[in-house]
C-alpha cells in the first residue's frame, strides 16, 4: 500500500517562494492541469506544482527551438539536478526555485523521482525525431512522458489506508496517464505534423489511408480519417476505463482531483469523436464553465462512485 506522508505544517520564506514561484508557473501554462490540483489540500497542491513546473521544463526544452545538441545538454543538465535532489544536495537557499520547491516536496511525500528521469527519456525520442511503427511502439513512449507522470502524482496522493487493491494503483496511475497522452496525441495531430512530428503508429495510419500526414485543414485525399480517428478513440476508452480504477483507491479529495483533470480529457475525446476533422481545423478545447462543472463532478465523488459500482460488477 502507498502511504502519505504527513506534511510539514510550516515551510521557511525560502521554501514558501519558491512553491508559489511553481504555483503561478502551472497557473499560467497548465489550465486542465490546474483546474484539478487546486481540489488539493495545500501541501499536495504545492507538491503537485512543484512536479509540473519541472516537467514543463523538460518539455519546454524539447519542444523549443534550439539545436538538437543544445537540447540534449540541457536535458543531461536537468537529469544532473535531479541527480542533487534525490541526493539531498539542493538547499534552501538556492537559485533554482523549481529545485527547491521539488526538493522540500520529495522530503514530505514519496514521490518516486526516478519517473522524471523517464519523461526525459521521452523527451529525448522527441529530440531525435523518432516515429512509432505500431501501437506497442508509442505506448512504450507514452509510458514514458504521461504514464511516468501518472505514477510520480500518485506518490503525491497516496491511497487509502486499506484500500482493496492499492497495489496495483501504480499501474492504473500509469494507465490512465496513457490515456491522457493519447487524447492529447489526437488534439494536436495537425499542430505537432506542422512541427514536424507524427505520433500515431505508422501501421494505423497506412491502415486508414493516413500516411501521407496531416498537413492542412482536411485530410489526405482517398483517406478514412474518420475511421483512424474513432479507431484511437477506442483505443483511448479503454485506457480511460482501466486508469479510473485507481480512484476508489484515492482519499477524497485525490479522486476528485484525478477525476477533474481526467474528465477534461475524455470529454475532449467525445468532442473529438463527435467531429474528428476538427482536430485538422485548429484546437478543440472546452471552456473554463465546462471544466468547472467536471471539477464540481470531480469533488463531488460521482465518478469514483461510477467507478467503484464497475469495479465491484466486474469481480467474481
Amino acid at each position: 500500500m502507498i502511504r502519505t506522508v504527513d506534511p510539514v505544517p510550516t515551510l521557511s520564506a525560502p521554501v514558501l517562494a519558491a512553491y508559489s514561484y511553481c504555483e503561478a508557473v502551472t497557473g499560467q501554462q497548465a489550465r486542465n492541469f490546474a483546474y484539478g490540483i487546486r481540489l488539493l489540500p495545500t501541501p499536495k497542491r504545492r507538491a503537485m506544482s512543484a512536479l509540473y513546473a519541472l516537467s514543463r521544463r523538460v518539455d519546454d526544452i524539447g519542444d523549443g527551438a534550439l539545436d538538437g545538441e543544445v537540447k540534449n545538454v540541457r536535458l543531461d543538465e536537468t537529469r544532473a539536478l535531479l541527480t542533487r535532489i534525490r541526493a539531498g544536495e539542493v538547499d534552501e537557499d538556492d537559485t533554482d526555485p523549481v529545485a527547491v520547491a521539488l526538493a522540500h516536496a520529495a522530503r514530505v511525500f514519496p514521490i518516486p523521482l526516478e519517473g522524471l528521469d523517464e519523461l526525459i527519456d521521452g523527451v529525448l525520442m522527441d529530440v531525435r525525431g523518432e516515429t512509432y511503427e505500431t501501437w506497442d511502439d508509442l505506448r512504450a513512449y507514452c509510458r514514458c512522458v504521461a504514464g511516468a507522470i501518472g505514477r510520480l502524482s500518485l506518490g503525491v496522493f497516496g491511497t487509502e489506508p486499506g484500500a482493496r487493491g492499492a497495489d496495483r494503483a501504480p499501474e492504473y496511475a500509469d494507465t490512465l496517464g496513457l490515456a491522457l497522452q493519447l487524447t492529447n496525441i489526437l488534439r494536436d495531430v495537425r499542430e505537432d505534423a506542422a512541427a514536424g512530428r507524427t505520433y500515431l503508429p505508422a501501421d494505423d495510419l497506412a491502415k486508414f489511408g493516413c500516411s501521407a500526414g496531416f498537413d492542412g485543414p482536411r485530410p489526405p485525399e482517398g483517406s478514412d480519417f474518420a475511421g483512424l480517428v474513432h479507431f484511437e478513440v477506442r483505443r483511448a476508452r479503454a485506457l480511460f476505463a482501466e486508469g479510473y480504477r485507481l480512484l476508489p483507491l484515492l482519499d477524497r479529495r485525490s479522486g476528485a482531483c484525478v477525476a477533474a483533470m481526467a474528465g477534461i480529457y475524455r470529454r475532449l475525446l467525445d468532442r473529438i469523436e463527435r467531429d474528428p476533422e476538427a482536430v485538422l481545423r485548429g484546437r478543440v478545447s472546452l471552456s473554463g464553465h465546462e471544466k468547472a462543472y467536471v471539477a464540481v463532478r470531480g469533488l463531488s465523488g460521482l465518478d469514483a462512485r461510477h467507478v467503484a459500482r464497475l469495479t465491484l460488477r466486474r469481480q467474481p
